[in-house]
């Protein structure tokens, strides 16, 4: 304090308070260099310290120290740089098929301190909380391995689990992305489900080799207690199931799975049972000592019998009773060693013990039952050095897989220097890394990157060059050029960290994530000089077409709302989000069980906030079922130009055939004409006059030039010909119904007259009228909406049938198949379901079933819905049913409410005042 009571001022310093105005000539005593700070009253309170230490999100199990393995991590990084010895596989099949068990076994043969507790499963690869809350994997989780075949050779396996649940097959596809070949689990009791086919379809639009594991073999013996000649029966007729799929969905030449193909392996991941016939004749062969291991592996399968006096084998049953090879030295063994334990373990137990070399101490045998008989099994069996012999025999090395690989997904031309380079799979040629995954960091405040070094070496530290889907050599916005942080080879629950990782490696990739949305490309920084392109975007089997729409409960927390959306929508390979006009923010997925896990990282992993989740809807699409039923016409604001246009439904067929990409508006001419003609019967003028296909290259609508050379001006046509196309391509993003997306529409453009003049027909004229005509177009040719329908599988016991048609039909669905499973007390019911109705099905179904039936669904196709959304004497009273004809209009009102538009579709919107003269002909016509 001075002389006058005035608080002391340092003179490197002044402090100004707002209340106090004798401060401020301070500024005039000390100069104008002084730093002055404004004091303001602390309305912090004390309980809130200054700066927050960061808050870690527990959503997933994590282990921070390296656990100890069989084999030194510096040997597993080493192997890295010989891609000969690396294999890329992922692991999939139908939920509850047993995959994620069956890596718990590899995972205990490779780590020293894994146990499993009593009978529980660790379920190892499922790491966040809400998986092992569920016991349903949620994320695809690449793990690498060392592993052993029967030989003792080593691998590097890495290996991805992914979910099997139908709602997140976008999880399956990032990861047959990045590998070379699928390991397809089925379940012996269950068989060939929905997913294993599904699943199945996808590996091979990959072009990725196919193997089989029956998984659950222990199901036959003690749930289904089936003799063992119907075991066989039953694990042949799976086997031949798949063959009848893969032979449907083949490209090529015939594709077939047998045991005498090396193909197929036969596990029980509870029991610790992993066999093929060679690894079981290999059994036989170390206790006599003349056997030829391969020979006898080739008669263990098929119709091939025994004969214990001749010793020989025949293709001819010597008797009766004579069981086939494979039930006699191998299944009749399996069905003995769990009769002998689960039996009187004290009597019969140590006598085939001692038989099999396998020693027990006395804790160990007072073990409960299934834990015993998995210890003996482990010890019987030993390493699943048949699954690495599977993998090792049937897929692909990165180097033999890399050329097919770049032709498939690269973008570029596969006969270009740069990807001739890249189909070297060459640890010194030019950098390609694709990334398909983003995986949260502990704190959830940024992603691990996940993807496969193509070609060229990543090291830690350097720059590179990273290309977004959008990326092309016209627009060259979505790239940028960041420095990689550290690099890891992931083990699931740890990761190993190295500092490069050369070509045909699986890798998690530290500080890139930023301008990565779901996929990227990573090149060399030096790249920018060469003509590059982007590794294609992942192409799913299935659609998003459930929505939610999200808002916080609190306004203020939006900020952070819009944060966690953009990180699911980086975590979720087909998760959609988006703004609509009504300034909703929508969420869309592929099921409510998909969404629920998206609703649930938003709330708990990515920002701590309460949102309000309104009641899910579902897209709609608008199409048309007849032709119009007058030339539409419109004319430019500057009436300078006026194009004429009709609407008409396209052939069945031919949407899905777009989608799929079986012909591509990239095509020249002549490869469209024949294509359109051959398969759709187009005349030969129609099929060369497509324009585009939309929304999008691959949208299911097509616009047509139907005109002819004598009445338009066909290079002034052409000038304008993008205009036209941005107009269509806007006018099939939103429908003129309810701004959903058309669906199965051809436009076609009969008339154009086109200013002289380049000043009167720009593209602020051309694309809004473009537009404008294509929506009356479609209003004049009967529009219809359209709904997403589900296909569903039910399994449930016979009693539990009549529940199932009862619960289907409340919901507008019905049965298309039904049916028992062979050698099962169990039924399959295939039906389908409108999406709409399909909210609380599961539930519904669970309740009428005790919980016996359990359900699968997924996206199979677009239905028009009943009745006319254009019907004004339909009235929609709130809180009703509504009958059947009336849907049409309710959906179309509803929808319209909901994203803030007028509550009708006005014609007069649309509809110019000379088009609206025409139209008003033609109705007194039709009343006359």
């Amino acid at each position: 304090m001075d002389e006058n009571g005035r608080p002391h001022i340092p003179t490197n310093q002044v402090v100004l308070h707002e209340d106090k105005k004798y401060y401020a000539s301070a500024v005039e005593v000390y100069g104008e260099d002084v730093e002055t700070l404004v004091m303001e009253e602390d309305a912090q309170p004390l309980s809130e310290p200054i700066i927050k230490s960061v808050k870690l999100r527990r959503f997933q199990a994590q282990e921070f120290d390296l656990p100890e393995t069989v084999y030194k991590k510096e040997f597993m990084a080493d192997l890295t740089t010989k891609p000969e010895m690396v294999r890329n596989i992922a692991v999939a099949g139908h939920f509850g098929h047993g995959k994620t068990t069956f890596i718990d076994c590899l995972m205990e043969q490779t780590h020293t301190e894994f146990y499993r507790f009593d009978d529980k499963d660790v379920r190892y690869t499922d790491v966040l909380y809400i998986e092992q809350q569920r016991g349903c994997s949620v994320k695809a989780t690449p793990i690498a391995l060392l592993m052993e075949t029967t030989r003792q050779k080593t691998y590097l396996t890495n290996i991805i689990d992914t979910p099997g649940h139908v709602n997140f097959a976008d999880e399956a596809t990032a990861a047959f992305r990045v590998s070379d070949g699928v390991v397809i689990v089925i379940d012996a009791h269950e068989g060939v489900m929905m997913n294993t086919e599904r699943l199945m379809k996808a590996a091979m639009a990959e072009g990725l080799p196919i193997t089989i594991c029956i998984n659950k073999i222990d199901r036959l013996i003690v749930e289904l207690k089936l003799p063992p000649a119907d075991a066989y029966a039953k694990l042949r007729y799976t086997i031949d199931q798949v063959n009848v799929l893969l032979n449907e969905f083949a490209l090529s030449d015939e594709t077939i799975v047998s045991p005498l193909l090396h193909n197929v392996i036969f596990a029980s991941s509870r029991y610790n049972i992993c066999f093929s016939l060679y690894s079981f004749a290999l059994f036989y062969a170390a206790r006599h000592p003349g056997i030829d291991a391969k020979e006898f592996a080739r008669r263990l399968w098929g119709d091939i019998y025994y004969n214990p006096d001749t010793r020989k084998f025949s293709r001819k049953s010597p008797g009766d009773n004579t069981p086939r090879t494979f039930i006699h030295f191998i299944l009749e063994p399996l069905y003995k060693l769990f009769s002998q334990v689960v039996g009187d373990v004290d009597t019969c137990l140590p006598t085939i013990m001692a038989e099999l070399g396998i020693s027990l101490t006395k804790s160990e045998m007072k073990m409960n039952v299934r834990p015993l008989i998995a210890l003996i099994c482990r010890r019987f069996f030993g390493d699943f050095t048949a699954f690495t012999d599977l993998v090792v025999n049937n897929f692909p090395s990165p180097v033999a897989a890399a050329k097919s690989k770049i032709e498939h997904i690269y973008s570029g031309s596969p006969t270009s220097k740069l990807a001739q380079l890249y189909s070297k799979c060459d640890a010194d040629g030019p950098l390609l890394v694709h990334t398909v995954k983003n995986y949260p960091t502990q704190d959830a405040t940024a992603f691990h990157i996940f993807g496969r070094v193509l070609s060229g070496t990543l090291k830690a530290g350097s720059e590179i060059r990273i290309l977004g889907e959008n990326y092309s050599i016209q627009d060259e916005e979505d790239s940028c050029v960041m420095m990689v942080g550290r690099l890891w080879l992931p083990v699931a629950r740890y990761n190993i960290e190295v500092s490069a990782v050369s070509a045909g490696n699986l890798v998690l990739i530290e500080g890139i994530d930023t301008p990565i949305v779901k996929t990227s490309t990573i090149v060399d920084k030096s790249s920018a000089d060469e003509e590059l392109y982007i590794c294609r975007p992942l192409k799913f089997n299935t659609k998003s077409v459930v929505k939610l729409s999200v808002e916080p409960i609190n306004p203020s927390e939006l900020p952070k709302m819009l944060d966690s959306l953009r990180k699911v929508n980086k975590s979720y390979p087909i998760l959609t989000t988006r703004v609509e006009e009504s300034g909703e923010h929508v969420l869309l997925g592929t099921g409510e069980l998909y969404l629920d896990c998206v609703m649930h990282d938003m709330r708990k992993v990515f920002s701590e906030i309460d949102i309000k989740v309104a009641d899910p809807v579902v897209s709609f699409c608008e199409t048309v079922v007849e032709t119009s039923s007058l030339k539409c016409f419109a004319q430019t604001p500057n009436v300078k130009n006026k194009l004429t246009m009709i609407a008409e439904p396209l052939e069945k067929g031919l949407a899905e055939d777009i989608e799929n990409e079986v012909v591509k508006i990239g095509w020249n001419r002549k490869q469209l004409g024949d294509f359109f003609q051959t398969k759709y019967n187009w005349d030969l003028l129609a099929s060369r006059s497509i324009w585009a296909f939309g929304p999008d290259t691959t949208g299911p609508n097509i616009l047509i030039d139907d005109t002819l050379p004598s009445e338009v001006d066909k290079q002034l046509l052409n000038t304008v010909r993008e205009s036209l196309i941005q107009g269509f391509q806007w006018a099939a993003r939103e429908g003129p119904l309810c701004e959903e997306p058309i669906r199965n529409v051809k436009f076609k453009i009969l008339d154009a007259q086109i200013a002289a003049e380049p000043l009167y027909r720009g593209g602020g004229q051309i694309i809004p009228t473009s537009r404008r005509c294509a929506y009356s177009a479609f209003l004049m040719a009967t529009p219809r909406l359209m709904e997403p329908y589900y296909y569903v599988e039910v399994i449930a016991p016979a009693d539990c049938v009549s529940a199932v048609y009862t619960v289907l039909a409340k919901r507008r669905g019905h049965v298309t198949e039904d049916g028992p499973i062979p050698g099962s007390p169990l039924y399959t019911l295939k039906a389908l379901i409108p999406v709409i109705d399909s909210f609380g099905f599961e539930t519904d179904l669970r309740a009428h079933t005790q919980g016996q039936a359990f359900p699968m669904c997924v996206f199979d196709h677009w239905q028009i819905v009943p009745g006319d959304p254009l019907d004004k004497t339909i009235e929609i009273r709130p809180l009703e049913l509504q009958p059947p004809p009336h849907l049409a209009r309710e959906f179309m009102i509803k929808t319209r409410r909901r994203k803030g538009l007028s509550e009708d579709v006005s014609v007069n919107k649309f509809f110019d005042d000379p088009m609206l003269m025409e139209l008003a002909k033609q109705q007194d016509l039709l009343n006359l």
